[in-house]
Parts: C-alpha cells; structure tokens; sequence
C-alpha cells in the first residue's frame, strides 16, 4: 500500500443516538485498493462507521473524504461507492439480471450498455447465465454473488460490506471469504467490510481497526493486531490468551530488540512492548499476555518463561488439542498442542515455555 493515496479518510466522527454516543471521535485512512476491515463486539461502532463511509448515516461532527474530497454531506449515490448487506437485499420479484440492472436503470444507463454490464457482472462472480434464474431459486451462497454483482456493476470505487457473510454456513463462509478478497483485488478497489468474526478479518484483511465504545482503539494488520495487541480488550477479542498481573523488573536491548523482564505471582518473564515507542519504568504495572499456541512443552530447565502445573482438562479438536495447565497458584493457563497425536491425560504433570517474542507486555487499562 506504500506510494498510494488515501481513498477513505475519517475525521474526528461523532454520532450519537439519544444518549448513546455510536461513534466518539472516530479517525482512520484506508488506502486504494486496500482490503479494510471494522471489526469489534456489537454494538461498539462499527456499522455506524460503515454506514456514514456509505452515507446512509450523518454524523453529528467530524468529515469523511473519498480521495481528499469532502464527501460528508454528500448523497449516497453519488460517492462511487457500492453497499453490500447482511440481509443482501435483493427484489424477490425481479430475476437476477433485473436485480443486478436495477441501480443502472435508477441511473438512466442506456439498455445496450445495462445488458453487456450485466453480463460482466455475472462473469466477475461466476455466474454466468443464470441471468434469468429467479432469486429463490438460489442459493445462499449464490444469492450472496448476485448482491455483490449488483454493487460492482455500477462500477463503484470502494466495495462497502456489512457483515456479508453471517447468513451462510460454515463451508460457504469460508468459500466466499477467498472471493470476495478475489473480487477486491482483480477489480482494484477499496473495501471497507464490517465483521465480529476475528477469524475472517485475520484471514482476509490487509488492515484492519477494532473498536470498542465508538472508539478506534487499535489498527494494523492483522499480524500486528494478533500478535501484538496494545490492551488487554484487544488481546481477548482477537482469540483466546492467557492474561498475567506483572511488575517491570529492568528493560535490556537485545540487538534491535528490548527485552523486559517482569515478575508476577506466576514467576518472572521476559518479554516486548507491544507499543514501540513505550517505556515501562521499573515498578510500573503491566499485563503479560501469551497466546495459547506459543507455550510449549519445556525441556531446557530455564527458569525464565516458565510454567510448571499438571492437565486440569483437555479438548481434541481434531487438528490440535487445547489444554488446560494449572499451576501451583491455581492459575489456569490455556495451551494448545499443534501435535494431536501427542495426547495428554488429566492430572500429567507438565512444564511449559514461551519464546519471548510471544510474551507480549502491554499497558493496564485505565479505567
């Protein structure tokens, strides 16, 4: 994405329903082409966000632009943008060329020029003629095509999605994840596509922002946002994590990186910053966070990054076994044995390990 301008830019958004603040100061760049993803709880802002990118919602203050131009008090149908929904909206009374033509007609394109568009539409998602099948005759997955042909045949500049997927099963989910980021990027545009699903923003996103409360608390990639995650809201929603209360003993560079060392009741850890600029001075509270796949079972003896405890339960999950390790404190550390043909049994003993670039130190959250 480096050298391409800004597509999307947010400014500062505020939008409030009664007395509940939707969206409080909301701010981000999506550049062209990119695939951008607004991912969080319900109710944390998200599709408020989406829908005045969309124009479907104004917000109170704060501006949206579209290639630096001011587009905020702008009409939907005139910011080159396309909406796919949740529910896809298609006329059940219309066949699936008449759904696919319709923005065209509102838009007085010439009947030669509507037939040949939709055509290529169809082609860009696979449907080749099926132009006078009838929508219930569809399937969801293919229902869920034909919204998408109707957004790209007005041949909008930015793809706005709003959580597309929900309505399919669990196969067709994952099908058309790979299409539609196929479709973003044969087409080169910008999309902007709303989830709470953390693995289908992982898996298809260049970038991608969480939000909480209205507020844009984190953004980057997806690798970033993972294995990185700058609070402790962030580290949990974005997959399972073990959580540790620490105090910052020293900070020690280690070539290009720093390494800190902390002490908990858990014993101590060596670990980075998921902020590059921060800081933490000795004494200064901090929360350790660990994904599950990065404990493995230990035989050095380090003291350092360490986890004795025995299996208080276990889940075969087929590709690999999640366990549960307590340690002498009672504290309960989740793990997750990528080998499913290592199988451990309830009460085995078992010491752990942690690289410390899976030890992530973050802030305490305020409250």
């Amino acid at each position: 994405m480096i050298g391409r301008m800004d597509a999307i830019r947010v400014e500062s958004l505020v939008k409030e329903y009664g007395k509940v603040r939707a969206l409080d100061r909301a701010s981000v760049s999506i550049a062209q082409g990119e695939l951008f993803f607004l991912l969080g709880a319900s109710g944390c802002g998200k599709t408020t966000l989406l829908r005045c990118i969309a124009g479907l919602e104004t917000p109170m203050s704060g501006r949206v632009f579209y290639e630096g131009k001011d587009v905020t008090q702008l009409p939907t149908h005139k910011r080159e943008a396309a909406m796919v929904f949740q529910s896809y909206a298609l006329w059940p009374h219309m066949n699936v060329a008449q759904n696919i033509a319709f923005g065209l007609e509102e838009r007085k394109v010439e009947k030669d020029e509507i037939a040949s568009r939709v055509e290529e539409a169809l082609e860009r998602v696979y449907l080749e003629g099926y132009g006078d099948r009838r929508i219930d005759q569809m399937s969801g997955g293919q229902q869920q095509r034909v919204a998408l042909a109707r957004a790209l045949v007005v041949k909008p500049k930015c793809l706005l999605l709003d959580e597309p997927l929900s309505n399919l099963d669990a196969k067709l989910r994952l099908e058309m994840r790979s299409e539609i980021r196929r479709i973003v990027k044969e087409n080169d545009l910008t999309g902007v596509y709303v989830t709470h699903d953390q693995e289908e923003a992982l898996s298809m996103a260049d970038r991608l922002a969480v939000l909480d409360a209205g507020k844009i608390i984190q953004t980057g990639t997806p690798q970033e946002i993972y294995r990185s995650p700058r609070s402790a809201y962030v580290a949990g929603f974005m997959g399972e994590t073990n959580l540790i209360e620490a105090t910052v003993d020293s900070m020690v560079w280690d070539g290009d990186e720093l390494d800190v060392r902390v002490s908990s009741l858990v014993g101590q850890f060596h670990g980075q910053v998921t902020q590059r600029n921060w800081r933490p001075q000795e004494g200064t509270k901090v929360l350790v966070s660990i994904r599950p796949e990065s404990l493995i079972v230990d035989h050095s003896g380090i003291p350092i990054n360490r986890v004795t405890g025995q299996v208080a339960s276990k889940m075969y999950l087929g590709r690999n076994v999640r366990y549960q390790i307590k340690d002498a404190g009672g504290y309960l550390w989740n793990m997750m044995e990528t080998n499913p043909h290592v199988m451990r049994n309830e009460g085995d003993p078992v010491v752990l390990t942690a690289d410390p670039s899976d030890v992530m130190v973050m802030k305490v959250e305020e409250h």
